[in-house]
């Protein structure tokens, strides 16, 4: 067999606006699902019992169902009750909820590690309880924290080749139209490899330059 990559190379804008977009959508989960992480740790910390209740239920499904599934329930099940998501809405709501599933029990082991003190001194100092979660526990948690929200937003970032199974054009979604045209699936493949790697590699420099600017991380990129 003789590699072509010299058949692919034409290929390869296309193949890094794909990787744009696996980024981004990564992106704006990873963002979205960290915020209902923070809600659904802060609920199980300070909530009564039935809303306990509900997070509990919420954390369970999405962490012992597979995220494909979900997604697959949303994309194809929901239009039943008059529901239509598009392709990219469907896979953004199901990682996005399957992400906050995931973090709601990564910043609630954050939240065990804020010292008592500094809560303590935050209601006497009048916060409300979503500036103590801003203020004070985020930058905690975040701090604390890095290295799996780290890993999990690298997950994440890998794991939007799935979105090519619902007709997203990202990354992998790309890869395939071009091996349906070219059918040099070894070039094709060991190409997107190599932009996956490059891909991980950016989404780790943004979630430091992220925790950098907004909470004071310091940690090494890798």
């Amino acid at each position: 067999m003789t590699l072509q990559y010299g058949q692919v190379l034409p290929y390869l804008p296309d193949f890094l606006r794909g990787a744009l977009t696996a980024l981004w959508i990564a992106g704006v989960a990873f963002g979205l699902g960290l915020g209902l992480g923070l809600v659904g740790a802060a609920l199980l910390r300070w909530g009564g019992w039935p809303v306990r209740a509900l997070v509990i239920a919420y954390v369970r499904f999405f962490t012992y169902t597979p995220q494909l599934v979900q997604i697959f329930f949303l994309f194809f099940a929901l239009p039943e009750a008059g529901i239509i998501l598009s392709p990219v809405q469907a896979v953004l709501l199901g990682m996005t909820l399957n992400a906050g599933a995931y973090l709601t029990e990564i910043a609630r082991a954050g939240f065990a590690s804020v010292p008592p003190a500094e809560l303590d001194a935050a209601e006497t100092l009048g916060f409300s309880r979503a500036q103590m979660l801003w203020y004070v526990v985020a930058p905690h948690v975040v701090r604390a924290l890095y290295p799996a929200l780290s890993n999990h937003y690298i997950i994440m970032t890998l794991g939007t080749s799935m979105a090519a199974i619902f007709g997203v054009e990202e990354l992998t979604g790309r890869a395939l139209n071009a091996n349906a045209v070219t059918f040099r699936s070894v070039e094709i493949f060991s190409l997107v490899a190599l932009l996956y790697v490059g891909l991980t590699v950016v989404a780790s420099l943004l979630l430091w330059l992220a925790g950098r600017l907004l909470f004071r991380v310091k940690a090494r990129v890798f």
